[in-house]
């Protein structure tokens, strides 16, 4: 037989997904504390933000330089990996050829 299934009032919700989104808490960890499944508080959290894209204060300027290092950092990371997986691909190609 099936569990039954558990309803949650809206302020239950709302007060989660506050505990992700303000407190920049991950989702798994506050599904445990609360004893609601990762899924489900993910869901919510993620309709939150949908709902209230519009709503998010704007970068200041620590925040926008920030966001510019981890993109400069993530476009090197990136670089990195590329360069890497072809040169894995070319010693593997050239030790399969000389066999």
């Amino acid at each position: 037989m099936a569990p039954k299934r558990r309803k949650f009032s809206p302020e239950f919700r709302d007060e989660a997904v506050k505990m992700v989104i303000v407190e920049s808490r991950p989702i798994a960890e506050v599904a445990r504390e609360i004893q609601v499944n990762e899924g489900t508080l993910g869901t919510w959290a993620s309709r939150y933000r949908q709902e209230h894209a519009g709503e998010e204060p704007p970068l200041n300027i620590s925040e926008r330089a920030r966001l510019r290092e981890l993109e400069r950092e993530n476009r090197e990371l990136r670089m990195k990996t590329e360069f890497l997986g072809k040169a894995a691909l070319d010693s593997t190609g050239q030790s399969n050829s000389a066999g």
